[in-house]
């Protein structure tokens, strides 16, 4: 189900169709869990692959240069990679047999260090057990 090294953020598990991200918008569930929201749903066709495959957000809105939406996209990407392996679990028990797509917009209105950001991703996962 995940990839070869465990702890890697493979190609996989990036969202890159633009018709389950369009359906994100339309027909999935949001939280909030500072400095991200949430956005989320269970995808067609799942069961093959990643139970996770996820989209990151930074708006151009607060942070005007492309470096800075870059280097915040590293710091979560490298934040979610690190605790992955405990939100798989909780997703394959709450969702069976099934895929979720998931995108991380940030939130926040200036730039975030990497302890911020490693907080959001733990929120992150207690929300995820509430609601489950």
């Amino acid at each position: 189900m995940t990839s070869d090294k465990p702890r890697s953020f493979s190609r996989e598990e990036c969202l890159k169709s633009r018709k389950v991200i369009g359906s994100l918008f339309k027909g999935g569930q949001s939280f909030l869990a500072y400095p991200f929201r949430v956005v989320w749903c269970e995808m067609e066709g799942g069961g093959e692959g990643p139970p996770v495959q996820l989209a990151i957000s930074v708006p151009k809105r607060f942070f005007k240069t492309a470096v800075q939406r870059n280097r915040l996209k590293r710091r979560i990407r490298e934040a979610y990679r690190l605790k992955k392996n405990d939100f798989y679990p909780l997703v394959q028990s709450a969702c069976p047999d099934k895929q979720i797509g998931m995108m991380l917009m940030l939130v926040a209105k200036e730039e975030t260090d990497y302890k911020t950001i490693e907080a959001g991703i733990s929120k992150l996962l207690r929300k995820w057990k509430e609601q489950f």
